[in-house]
């Protein structure tokens, strides 16, 4: 964000609120869809440099499950979720019922694909709709999109047009706990947040907090 309109840490506490209200409406349809217990919440909103974002997802070298979509209405910009790979196969093992699957298949198999689309609509759709609740606007997600790749390759064509603007990208760090009868594990993964720079103050200013 440009320096007349700084971030500050009382806009990513409000966007960190609204994360963990779409976590939990995620984690219901989540544990609808799987037939098991899943927990979602938002450990921490941070406003980081690009350099900084490709680390926390494992380095811009990394091979992960990333899903990207567009925000339109009356917000625009990107939205990326990324997995580690190994977590995506867990994940949609355990949704499809095949123990086979793995997303380093080639091709991956159509049913994975819509499994992790599905999975992506889910998160983007949840956290999108408690954003809309709280600041009364319409926003909606295109279809998103499914690319196996490293995180560089996936991300940067979403920072064409705000690298014109900023150097700075919002992550919303989000932390996925399953249970079921074998026991519980947890994966984290990232929401990668990159509005249009106009947008920026659509949002705080509907939030009430510019």
């Amino acid at each position: 964000m440009s320096t007349e309109n700084p971030i500050t840490d009382m806009h990513l506490d409000v966007l960190k609120e609204i994360g963990n209200i779409g976590a939990a409406h995620a984690a219901t349809s989540l544990s609808q869809l799987l037939g098991r217990k899943i927990d979602m919440h938002v450990p921490n909103v941070r406003l980081v440099s690009f350099d900084e974002m490709f680390e926390m997802a494992g380095g811009p070298e990394k091979i992960v499950a990333g899903i990207y979509l567009r925000i339109e209405g009356d917000l625009s910009g990107s939205m990326f979720f990324v997995l580690p790979i190994e977590s995506a196969n867990h994940f949609i093992q355990r949704l499809i019922g095949d123990s086979s699957f793995d997303f380093n298949q080639n091709p991956i198999p159509e049913m994975g694909v819509s499994a992790m689309q599905e999975l992506g609509n889910i998160l983007s759709g949840s956290y999108l709709s408690a954003l809309s609740d709280f600041t009364g606007l319409n926003i909606y997600p295109t279809v998103p999109s499914l690319s196996v790749d490293m995180v560089g390759a996936i991300v940067s064509f979403g920072l064409i047009e705000v690298s014109q603007y900023s150097d700075e990208v919002i992550v919303i760090n989000t932390r996925l706990h399953e249970e079921d009868e074998d026991g519980s594990s947890s994966v984290d993964g990232h929401f990668f947040l990159l509005p249009d720079p106009p947008s920026y103050l659509t949002i705080f200013r509907s939030l009430g907090v510019l």
